[in-house]
């Protein structure tokens, strides 16, 4: 795929798809943000820049976003295979890097139904173009922003695609960071929770500055100074998340450690990883 001088490819038209103007190129987002530092092309100048600025503040954060793919991989392959999961929510899809969860469920379970939702009007043109699943599968995109709960719950696409009187794993990777109030965000998160039957299942980042405060106090300001600002929290802040769900062994650890093979874990270190991770049930 070809690339523009904004760094979007050349068979996306943003005028020819009626969005240009929500793109605000003027701003860094987290998803293109991400796509660039993992060697994607699909990003603005503002987007490389912060990408740019914080990997030569902490050199780390390309391992630690490639630690954040492979847990979504491990938590969703974990809930698809050993849980018996066949639906899932997943909350700020990002730009599509293969494998995404789609091609991790429906390769254990291809009858998977997956919701990808997402609020970057590059994501979702990107989305549908494309993640396509498999045949006896379904794969739904809905443009709606993890603020507005109440848009996701009763949207059509949700409606047509999970069936909510069955289990649902719902994948919340690499996102709540970039809701600044803390009630806001446990609010928004309840409210998706809430719509789960009994059975289903929460696989959760909460991204903190507990292993290199310093380092990521200057990250931090990057993504600030170009519109695009976090929220480091703490262990108990992220165990907040999951109040009133059953954690799954090993509870909230770093993204790294969930299931993991100890050798695989030796040869990371903690100051390179700055998120929390967890699975859990809801009874």
């Amino acid at each position: 795929m070809g690339e523009t001088r904004d760094g979007i490819s050349q068979q996306w038209d943003p005028q020819s798809s009626g969005i240009a103007a929500r793109l605000q190129t003027h701003r860094a987002h987290g998803a293109r943000v991400y796509d660039y530092i993992l060697g994607g092309k699909d990003n603005y100048i503002v987007d490389r820049e912060v990408g740019d600025a914080s990997l030569q503040i902490w050199p780390a954060l390309r391992v630690h976003m490639q630690e954040g793919r492979a847990f979504m991989h491990r938590s969703a392959r974990y809930l698809a295979t050993e849980k018996g999961i066949r639906q899932f929510l997943d909350i700020g899809t990002g730009l599509p890097t293969s494998p995404n969860l789609h091609e991790t469920v429906q390769a254990v379970a291809p009858t998977s139904r997956i919701v990808y939702v997402d609020n970057d009007p590059i994501v979702l043109a990107h989305a549908r173009a494309l993640m396509q699943g498999s045949s006896e599968g379904k794969i739904s995109y809905l443009d709606a922003d993890m603020r507005d709960p109440e848009r996701i719950i009763n949207s059509p696409e949700l409606a047509a695609t999970l069936n909510l009187t069955q289990p649902v794993a719902l994948t919340i990777i690499s996102v709540v960071h970039f809701i600044l109030d803390a009630d806001e965000a446990y609010r928004v998160v309840r409210q998706l929770i809430d719509i789960l039957p009994s059975g289903s299942w929460v696989a959760l980042t909460v991204a903190t500055d507990e292993f290199a405060p310093e380092v990521l106090t200057g990250v931090a300001k990057q993504y600030a100074d170009h519109g695009e600002p976090l929220v480091w929290r703490t262990k108990a802040e992220a165990e907040r998340f999951f109040d009133g769900l059953e954690l799954e062994e090993p509870g909230v650890v770093q993204m790294h450690k969930w299931r993991r093979d100890p050798a695989e874990i030796a040869n990371i270190a903690d100051q390179d990883i700055a998120m929390y991770g967890g699975v859990a049930y809801k009874p």
